[in-house]
């Protein structure tokens, strides 16, 4: 008799291993994902704009190839969930490294600018690809309870990813085959979790997505604007913050090493406000970070003068401002659910992408009407923008603590 309680025990238990290492193998193949996204983007960045100005390439022309990356997003990755419930996300997500692996390589291959238009544009639709898909599947293996952590890893991964891909090319250099070769053998090496994962894959049904790609914007607008803003911020910071401080006085190396400050706050930032935000409401965190960032922007000008407080400064902004894309994702997660997940995904990406095209323009030319403290205060504006959108959705109750996300909640929101 006394076998017989046992046995409901141990049938109780046995699977919760199993569902334990499933999920972990889903989260690790997404984030694999990003990781090559993040190896992809800082690679190809600044190696294309090295070998374009050796083809004689003027200014204008490298910027213009270097928009069409962010132009094939925006157009593309509202499509990816439609394409991925067709052939289905692993599948997708395995194409979409192997094309992005060749037409690396590609680049090389057909060393001329003419061809390289074309190249950039499919190769920038295969990363965003694997953006939308692994952010899905992401939010769809993370346990509500512990979202934000696990964002938080996923977007230091990211942070990592972007550190070797420069990495690559100080130890590779810049010319001949080697790097494009590195860059495509690491897209190949990180298929195999991927392909390992074939069984806790997600997959999108073709049908049973109740909105369209701009409802999201006001089911969930604390969560995209936040990548709209993040987008903004990220490119245009990085891109005129040396500007900032070659204007400010300081030396080219110093100038451009204060990237570098802003860029650990980011990474080290990641985890632990994740790890909070599970412990709080998340709008309130996107709030907090919002406000903190538009603070931090605004005392730029009196740190400016000290390179000590300036860098001390930059680094908590940093870190403060790289949380909207992880807490962001996270509160999507808990906003939007089921089939309109993946969608939601896609249009998170898109606005990230849209962020990364208006950033650089908007900052830089508030510096240049305000030389050299504009790019202080139109960065505090738009935190303090978002920070007032936030405001108005939490008293909307659109937030992912007030509701689950059912169609019901979706039309009353949308009305």
């Amino acid at each position: 008799m006394a076998a017989v309680p046992s046995q409901p025990t141990v049938l109780m238990l046995a699977p919760a291993p199993s569902a334990h290492r499933d999920r972990l193998t889903a989260i690790a193949a997404a984030i694999t994902c990003v990781a090559v996204v993040g190896i992809g983007l800082s690679l190809s960045i600044p190696l294309l704009s090295l070998e374009m100005e050796r083809m004689g390439a003027s200014s204008f022309l490298i910027g213009l190839n270097t928009a069409v990356g962010g132009f094939a997003s925006i157009i593309t990755v509202p499509f990816v969930p439609r394409l991925a419930a067709r052939v289905g996300v692993l599948r997708l997500l395995l194409l979409s490294i192997g094309l992005g692996a060749v037409l690396l390589i590609g680049f090389r291959i057909f060393y001329d600018l003419t061809w390289w238009f074309p190249l950039r544009f499919l190769f920038s639709v295969t990363l965003g690809a694997l953006f939308v898909l692994s952010e899905f599947w992401i939010t769809q293996a993370a346990p509500p309870e512990r979202r934000g952590l696990v964002m938080g890893i996923y977007a230091t991964v990211l942070a990592i990813g972007f550190a070797v891909g420069p990495g690559l090319l100080v130890l590779l250099g810049t010319e001949g085959f080697a790097p494009y070769l590195a860059g495509a053998g690491l897209f190949v090496v990180a298929a195999i979790p991927i392909a390992l994962a074939r069984g806790v894959s997600p997959s999108i049904p073709h049908e049973g997505q109740s909105l369209n790609f701009f409802s999201y914007l006001r089911v969930a607008p604390i969560a995209t604007f936040a990548a709209l803003l993040y987008g903004a911020v990220e490119t245009g910071g990085f891109a005129i913050l040396p500007l900032y401080g070659l204007r400010l006085g300081f030396d080219a190396q110093t100038a451009a090493g204060l990237v570098s400050v802003v860029a650990l706050g980011n990474v080290l930032f990641q985890i632990p406000i994740g790890w909070l935000a599970d412990r709080t409401d998340r709008g309130s965190v996107l709030l907090a970070s919002a406000l903190a960032g538009a603070l931090g922007a605004a005392l730029m000008p009196a740190a400016s003068g000290s390179l000590m407080m300036l860098s001390v400064l930059l680094f908590v902004w940093g870190g403060v401002a790289g949380t909207l894309y992880t807490v962001g994702l996270a509160h999507l997660g808990a906003s939007v659910r089921g089939p309109d997940l993946a969608g939601a995904n896609a249009a998170f990406i898109a606005l990230y992408g849209v962020g990364l095209m208006l950033g650089p323009a908007m900052i830089g030319g508030g510096m240049d009407l305000i030389v050299p403290q504009g790019f202080a205060w139109t960065l505090a504006a738009m935190f303090a923008a978002y920070a007032g959108i936030v405001v108005v959705a939490i008293l909307r109750g659109v937030s992912a603590a007030d509701r689950n996300a059912t169609p019901e909640q979706d039309e009353r929101l949308l009305r």
